[in-house]
């Protein structure tokens, strides 16, 4: 791994840390878990950096999450967030970073690189994420699978607004920025 990998796996660790200074919103009926805007930055880095260096990013936050830092939204960190109900979300960033970069990679470089970008954030940002969330949410609360499944369906528009987000801002990146679909030589 090259200097320049490592800076990049840092700053977007340091992105998705700082999505989480913007104010979460408790809803009473989804069973603890907030509405974040860092989930944003998962589907960023998985479009931007590409499977492996984006999981290596929120492996880093998440390892900084569980020494205590409080950079999840709301402030909160420490071993505690891995026995709450956000669990299941927290530990899905990483297949859904993974997942995500996987698929923007793998799709057609025909199509719009916008397009592709928000079909792979809401793959692997939403739909990979949403399935560790809901067991998660399952577990820890007790609910049945199909109450977290419903619960979570209030996240949903949100998400999908922060998927056509990562295609709005990837389609805008530079190409040669963009090392999750590494640019042709060509």
């Amino acid at each position: 791994m090259t200097t320049r990998s490592l800076v990049r796996i840092a700053l977007f660790a340091a992105i998705i840390a700082a999505l989480g200074l913007l104010p979460k919103f408790d809803l009473p009926f989804a069973g603890g878990v907030p509405i974040t805007a860092q989930t944003l930055g998962v589907m960023l880095a998985g479009v931007l950096l590409g499977p492996r260096q984006a999981a290596a990013a929120v492996l880093l936050v998440i390892f900084v999450v569980a020494l205590g830092a409080p950079l999840l939204a709301g402030g909160r960190g420490g071993l505690g967030v891995f026995v709450g109900p956000t669990v299941g979300f927290l530990l899905g960033w990483l297949p859904g970073a993974y997942v995500t970069g996987l698929i923007f990679r793998s799709l057609p470089r025909t199509l719009p690189v916008g397009l592709t970008a928000a079909v792979a954030a809401f793959l692997g940002g939403v739909v990979v994420i949403y399935a560790f969330g809901i067991a998660g949410l399952s577990l820890i609360s007790g609910m049945p699978l199909t109450q977290a499944a419903v619960a979570s369906l209030v996240f949903l528009p949100g998400d999908i607004v922060k998927a056509v987000a990562t295609g709005v801002v990837t389609a805008a990146t530079p190409a040669n920025i963009r090392i999750g679909r590494a640019v042709s030589s060509a």
